[in-house]
């Protein structure tokens, strides 16, 4: 029996918001929105440079390398990046950050011309009523910036990248008035963002319907819609699936979650995610190398419960669970048993399911970790490790049950 007759998809069932074969682009924060993180450490641009050709494998389409205007370092940093996809001929795309201020829109001009490839200059400024409270900016204000920054970028031969911060939060005629002024003033990009991670999928659909109908479809130009979001209300992936199902065709996000407070939408999920609907068709393989690595550059650990690449993500003590994935590996079914107690196949990232021995585990469990370290089953070995498994308070470790298989005098682990 085929797999598509055992798993009925509700996710399939209704009309779908975003159709099948729908292009959709990538863009990754990490190496700029990704280190504003207060409790991580700024990878080495030899790290980053690793990090970089990472995302190039994954197929990522476009990176933001920083923000060069913040200083000699991370003008250092962006203008290796940035020779880096020059010198390897990298189909990634480089944006980099910047202020609505010459200053910022400069050192990007410099670095573009020394190195000799475009990169996109991603301009932002804040725009809800709350910050322009804070700010004592009025919208006038904002409409001469976002003039006076698009078109110092599009005159020095950058392609320019609009973002208002908070576009959520923001009233729909201040939305209307900025992003139609930077189109016509050369943008070709623009960004809707949820700074503060306020929206829910309905918001974030909502906003994108809004700007595509009433700024981008007048304009009559070819304006790449961009959806950048925060996760602190736990919504970044359904968000930017909707902000997608509303229009928007390049999706922001930053590896393991890091940014700003609680972070950006994870790249990886995201990726995982956009797998898995069929509207992207990039190996996924690396991923694991490109998180671990982003993990060790930045100083983060990954928890373990983070779904697919934390180390529980396809482990399972538990008896019930273990059998059903046990008795379909032993039919040699890899895809059956990534499918009967996961809803993200282990075999698309590179893992598998992994079977181990706890107080919650069955005989099976005990069974199945013998066979796959090659040690001879007996009624009288898996009673012993069942006996041990169930008088501990944890999964017993793979040292833990070599030592039970060999001295059948064995205590019980002790609890930790």
């Amino acid at each position: 029996m085929h797999q598509d007759d055992l798993i009925y998809d509700w996710n399939l069932a209704g009309a779908l918001p975003i159709p099948p074969g729908t292009p959709v682009f990538v863009n990754d924060e990490t190496l700029r929105d990704g280190l504003q993180n207060p409790s991580i450490q700024d990878p080495t641009v030899e790290e980053k440079i690793e990090i970089l050709h990472l995302m190039e494998e994954l197929g990522i389409d476009s990176v933001n390398i920083g923000l060069p205007g913040a200083g000699p370092r991370a003008r250092k940093d962006v203008e290796a990046l940035a020779r880096e996809i020059a010198d390897h001929r990298m189909r990634i795309k480089p944006n980099c950050a910047a202020r609505t201020v010459e200053a910022d829109i400069r050192p990007i001009v410099e670095i573009s011309q020394r190195v000799g490839i475009p990169i996109e200059a991603a301009t932002f400024l804040g725009s809800s009523p709350i910050r322009r409270l804070v700010e004592d900016w009025t919208v006038d204000h904002l409409e001469r910036t976002t003039e006076k920054a698009v078109k110092f970028a599009v005159d020095h031969g950058l392609p320019s990248m609009y973002v208002t911060e908070d576009t959520v939060r923001t009233d729909p005629l201040t939305v209307e008035r900025l992003y139609a002024t930077a189109i016509r003033s050369g943008a070709r990009a623009i960004v809707l963002c949820d700074t503060v991670g306020h929206a829910t999928p309905e918001g974030a659909y909502n906003l994108v319907k809004f700007v595509v109908d009433k700024v981008v479809k007048p304009a009559k130009e070819n304006i790449r819609v961009d959806w950048h979001g925060h996760r602190d209300r736990g919504l970044s992936i359904a968000n930017s699936l909707a902000a997608i199902a509303g229009g928007a065709q390049q999706i922001h996000g930053v590896a393991l979650a890091l940014g700003e407070r609680v972070g950006n939408t994870p790249m990886e999920l995201l990726l995982v995610n956009l797998y898995l609907m069929g509207l992207r068709t990039n190996d996924l393989k690396p991923l694991r190398t490109y998180c671990e690595k982003v993990a060790a550059a930045t100083h983060t650990t990954i928890p373990p419960n983070y779904p697919v690449f934390g180390k529980d993500a396809f482990r399972t003590a538990t008896g019930v669970h273990a059998a059903a994935i046990v008795k379909a590996l032993h039919n040699r079914d890899h895809r059956l048993a990534d499918a009967v107690y996961s809803g993200v196949p282990a075999h698309l990232v590179g893992l598998e399911q992994v079977v181990e021995i706890g107080p919650m585990s069955g005989k099976s469990n005990v069974s199945y970790w013998l066979g796959r370290h090659g040690i001879a089953e007996t009624e009288e070995l898996v009673s012993r490790i069942f006996d041990a498994a169930k008088q501990s308070n944890r999964v017993l470790t793979d040292d833990e049950v070599r030592a039970l298989c060999a001295r059948p005098g064995t205590p019980a682990p002790t609890a930790l």
